[in-house]
């Protein structure tokens, strides 16, 4: 089934969106603010914000989550060759999936909160 515009757009802030992560991990930890908020609570919106962007470009809920998991580890064994960065932390990795999780959890209720709101609970 082709792409809504909806669902092209969603794509289009969705790669954005991912790029932005991509760039915030990936870069050398000398070219990044030295005093970024909870490292941890960084990880959790980041993934939060592309599972559900995942979602809204027409994946399925398990989809958006394993995707968002999957690009999690990617970029942290990736990290292990920046300089100044560690990589391969488990605790971001975790942070990162209850992230996507919970952002797909946030998207669930949103949109049974709009079809209860205008009368068209399923």
């Amino acid at each position: 089934m082709p792409m809504s515009a909806w669902q092209k757009r969603c794509a289009m802030l969705t790669l954005i969106w991912v790029a932005g992560i991509a760039w915030g991990s990936l870069s050398p930890a000398s070219d990044l603010p030295q005093h970024l908020p909870w490292d941890k609570l960084n990880h959790f919106i980041a993934y939060a914000g592309l599972a559900a962007g995942l979602r809204l470009t027409g994946r399925r809920w398990m989809v958006a989550w394993g995707v968002a998991v999957i690009v999690s580890i990617v970029i942290e064994v990736l990290q292990i060759w920046v300089p100044g960065r560690h990589g391969g932390d488990w605790g971001d990795i975790l942070a990162n999936a209850l992230g996507a999780g919970v952002g797909l959890v946030g998207l669930f209720l949103i949109g049974k909160w709009i079809r209860y709101r205008n009368g068209t609970q399923q």
